[in-house]
């Protein structure tokens, strides 16, 4: 939404103040088409327009270039929390082998009994890839 102008009548001509007073309730008809003044306006509206539009542009562009990074960044963090959950799943797999091998009757010390980890685990193919 475009700022509200104040207009400053200490600076208005006498003029101006009677074609204001005449054209108060028409703002379109204030200036004549073809006139100078007319034309002068017309001529820093339209830059005012490209102005806002190349901004808007820039603003659409950005705002897309960080979707697509975050995007990126999303799939990078799934595939690290799929990875990482691997690798839990592998963790307590060797935990609760090793828990099962300690006998009960001995408290963890002196005869425990080490079964071989599988090869055939999900951990161990995604390392050899």
């Amino acid at each position: 939404m475009p700022p509200k102008r104040i207009m400053d009548y200490e600076s208005m001509s006498d003029s101006d103040s009677d074609d204001e007073h005449q054209l108060s309730g028409n703002k379109k008809s204030r200036y004549q088409k073809g006139s100078d003044e007319y034309t002068k306006r017309r001529e820093r509206n339209n830059i005012a327009v490209r102005k806002s539009r190349e901004k808007s542009r820039a603003k659409a562009k950005e705002t897309s270039e960080q979707v697509n990074r975050l995007r990126s960044e999303n799939e990078m963090l799934e595939q690290k929390v799929q990875i990482l959950s691997k690798e839990l799943s592998v963790l307590k797999d060797l935990f609760l082998a090793h828990a099962g091998t300690v006998s009960p009757g001995c408290g963890g010390q002196g005869n425990t009994e080490i079964k071989e980890a599988s090869t055939d685990h999900e951990y161990s193919k995604m390392n050899s890839q």
